[in-house]
C-alpha cells in the first residue's frame, strides 16, 4: 500500500515520481538474451517508499546457464512457474505508471533490454524518460581516469551497509541502488525532481487506465527487501 504523502508547499517538481529498478538477464546481449528478474522501488517527492515495491522472476525461452546461475543465484527452478519476460514487463509497466525510471548503467544495459523486449514481441509501447545513476556518480565524484562508477565503488564511497543483502539478485541490488541514489541526491544538493540531470528514453509496454495494478506479481514472488 502506498504511503500517504502531503504535497502542500513543496517545491516545483517535488511531486514527480521515480522508479528505481534493476534487471537480471540471461546474458549481456539485448538482441538475444532475456530478462529473468525485475525488482524496483518507488521514489516519490524525494523520499524512498520501500513499502511500494515490485519484484518478479521471468521465465526465459532458453535455460539459464550455469554461469548466470552462479553469478546471480537465479536458477531454472526459480523461474519455472514465472510468467514470460514480456508479461512480467507489462506488469512492471502497469505498476510503474508514468514514473521516470532510474537504473545503474541503465543507458547501456537495462534500458536496452526493456526496449528490446518490447520490440521482439511487437508490444504496443510508449517512450519513458530515464536517468542513469552513473551520471549522478560522475557529478558527485568526477570523471578522472581510474575513478570508476560501478555499484561496488558507490557502496564503498557512500559507506552503504550491505549486511544480509544478496548481490546480483535484482532485489538486493535495487535496495543498494535506491539508498545510493538517495544519498547522491542529497550530496549533490539536487531537488526532488533531479532537475538538470540528463535523461534518455527507453520503451515500456503501453498501459491503459483500466489495466490492473500488478498484484499478480506481488502474489507469486517476494517484494524487494525493505530498506532502512
Amino acid at each position: 500500500m502506498e504511503s500517504a504523502v502531503s504535497f502542500q508547499n513543496e517545491p516545483a517538481g517535488a511531486q514527480e515520481t521515480f522508479v528505481i529498478y534493476d534487471l537480471e538477464t540471461t546474458g549481456l546481449y539485448p538482441d538475444s538474451d532475456e530478462i529473468i528478474q525485475i525488482a524496483a522501488v518507488r521514489y516519490r517527492s524525494g523520499r524512498l517508499c520501500p513499502e511500494d515495491a515490485f519484484a518478479s522472476f521471468a521465465r526465459p525461452r532458453r535455460p539459464i546457464s550455469a554461469f548466470i546461475e552462479s553469478y546471480t543465484g537465479i536458477g531454472n527452478h526459480h523461474v519455472r512457474d514465472a510468467a514470460r519476460p514480456e508479461e512480467v514487463l507489462g506488469a512492471f509497466a502497469r505498476w510503474a505508471e508514468d514514473a521516470t525510471l532510474i537504473a545503474h548503467n541503465g543507458h547501456r544495459f537495462d534500458s536496452k533490454f526493456l526496449t528490446a523486449t518490447c520490440l521482439r514481441h511487437a508490444l504496443p509501447a510508449r517512450e519513458v524518460p530515464c536517468i542513469d545513476s552513473i551520471r549522478l556518480s560522475k557529478l558527485a565524484f568526477g570523471t578522472a581516469r581510474g575513478t570508476g562508477h560501478s555499484l561496488d565503488r558507490l557502496i564503498d564511497r557512500l559507506r552503504i551497509r550491505t549486511d544480509g543483502i544478496r548481490r546480483h539478485d535484482a532485489r538486493g541490488d535495487v535496495a543498494i541502488l535506491a539508498r545510493a541514489v538517495d544519498l547522491l541526491r542529497h550530496q549533490l544538493g539536487l531537488d526532488p525532481s533531479f532537475a538538470g540531470v540528463p535523461r534518455h528514453t527507453t520503451l515500456l509496454p503501453e498501459t491503459t487506465p483500466s489495466a490492473k495494478r500488478p498484484d499478480e506479481a506481488r502474489r507469486s514472488v517476494p517484494q524487494v527487501c525493505p530498506m532502512e
